[in-house]
């Protein structure tokens, strides 16, 4: 049996090799092949544009694949979502599409894109949106370098942006949110009703939202006496409780606990301070709640 897995080529291709390696999945490339080898003998990889996938897998060329929800939306595509994976190319932040216009534009609102021409790769998704704004605008489709073309180009654009620096460098106001989208994992409406597939892909999905959890995270351990064990876990955060364990000496515990990377470096001085000794902090591969 075989699991046709396809994975995003370009822009977040680099970003899904490290997930699936943190899921513990290893992938090899080349810069040349569109058909990686995998260390899983029950899964066959195709590398596949974002912006046509959904369409390979509701046709059923492969049997899953992850995009993102605004390819799915702009190909209308009948396939069946089986979780949402908060991870992109840059940062965790999803990619928002936005409306924007030059800075020096008279643009304040969509009502005033009434009869202007707006530049995007999203077309279908554009047009849905002035629909729902009643405003008939022309839309145009860019090939890329969609940022540079207001104000002499289009009068606006929709454009993806994570961290929106792209849209701040080209002088560019955003008047809008039209679309916020993350990864997908999606699959064949047919391939998820056969029990092996729908069995291959729930593990597999298990694994990468796994991975994704233990990003933010960090392991600590840490040694703790005793008389100061119950200061120690008034400040020690835990997924649910930090672990205890007996040491040789009844006067010393060892605590382990998982916790938010981000607060580590202002945690382990007050560790230190109320007594905790030996304190390690490490990296994690897979959180599974």
């Amino acid at each position: 049996m075989k699991l046709k897995l396809a994975l995003p080529k370009g822009s977040l291709e680099e970003a899904t090799y490290q997930l699936f390696r943190k899921a513990g999945f290893n992938i090899v490339t080349t810069s040349r092949s569109y058909y990686p080898a995998v260390d899983d003998e029950e899964l066959e990889l195709v590398l596949y544009r974002p912006q046509e996938m959904s369409r390979y897998i509701e046709d059923g060329v492969v049997d899953c694949g992850l995009t993102g929800l605004d390819w799915v939306l702009e190909n209308g595509s009948k396939i069946h979502e089986v979780a949402e994976l908060h991870y992109s190319k840059r940062t965790a932040r999803p990619v928002k599409w936005v409306l924007a216009v030059h800075e020096s534009s008279k643009i304040k609102s969509v009502k005033d894109l009434e009869g202007k021409k707006i530049a995007t790769e999203l077309m279908n998704v554009a047009k849905h949106y002035l629909k729902k704004h009643k405003v008939h605008a022309e839309v145009e489709f860019s090939w890329g370098a969609t940022e540079v073309k207001p104000p002499v180009l289009a009068d606006a654009i929709i454009e993806a942006t994570e961290t929106g620096s792209s849209l701040h460098a080209n002088h560019l106001r955003v008047i809008d949110t039209v679309l916020v989208s993350t990864t997908r994992f999606i699959a064949n409406k047919q391939s998820y009703q056969d029990a092996w597939k729908q069995h291959k892909i729930d593990n597999l999905v298990m694994l990468l939202k796994g991975a994704i959890q233990a990003q933010q995270k960090v392991g600590l351990k840490m040694n703790v006496a005793k008389k100061d064990l119950e200061k120690v876990l008034k400040i020690l955060p835990a997924l649910k409780r930090p672990t205890i364990s007996s040491l040789t000496d009844d006067d010393w515990f060892d605590v382990e606990t998982i916790i938010d990377e981000k607060i580590v470096r202002e945690i382990i001085p007050k560790l230190k301070k109320f007594g905790a000794s030996g304190i390690i902090e490490y990296p994690l591969n897979k959180v599974i709640y």
